[in-house]
């Protein structure tokens, strides 16, 4: 799937019901990347997800082409397959960045969702804080937005496309072993 741009013209939001099921979707989400519970966040996850992050750029106001251009750079661009190897790095006696562990602390705001036109597809966006601290001084702090397609099926909540967009545009963490 492609990230899609969506309008901010005739926006019609989600019912007040379904709005309160993502909003739980998502702090449990945040509550499973938290415990590191790496495996059952995956469960969240639609096997066709796109989970991009773009790296952010500073343009003019006047540049076309906006602070991140799909096909240019990115921090990552994953498929379900990726996410997989990632998670299961994790696991490793190899995994030696985080040992001891990192502590998280994911923080999800600013939630809404908006209906898409297609059954089973909302368009969901939020803000979050991810705090990760390790060791006695290492604290990474990062902030952003996520624009997220949500596949409503079956009475589940599955995330389809997430793209994060961090407001730093140089991020000054040694590492990104962090989920958003």
């Amino acid at each position: 799937m492609t990230v899609q741009t969506v309008p901010m013209l005739d926006e019609t939001p989600v019912t007040d019901e379904l709005l309160r099921r993502i909003e739980r979707f998502y702090y449990r989400e945040a509550r499973l990347l938290d415990r590191e519970a790496y495996a059952d966040w995956l469960t969240l996850l639609d096997p066709g997800i796109r989970y991009w992050m773009p790296a952010m750029e500073t343009r003019k106001r006047g540049d076309q082409r906006g602070p991140w251009t799909d096909g240019e750079m990115s921090y990552f661009d994953d498929d379900f397959a990726m996410l997989r190897v990632r998670v299961a790095r994790y696991e490793q006696p190899s995994a030696w960045a985080d040992n001891p562990a990192t502590r998280h602390l994911h923080i999800v705001t600013n939630i809404e969702a908006i209906e898409t036109g297609t059954p089973g597809l909302v368009r969901a966006f939020s803000c979050f804080e991810n705090v990760r601290n390790r060791n006695e001084k290492d604290q990474d702090v990062i902030h952003g937005r996520r624009e997220d397609l949500l596949k409503l099926e079956d009475g589940r909540i599955t995330i389809a496309e997430r793209r994060i967009l961090i407001v730093q545009n140089i991020l000054l963490s040694k590492n990104l072993n962090t989920f958003f």
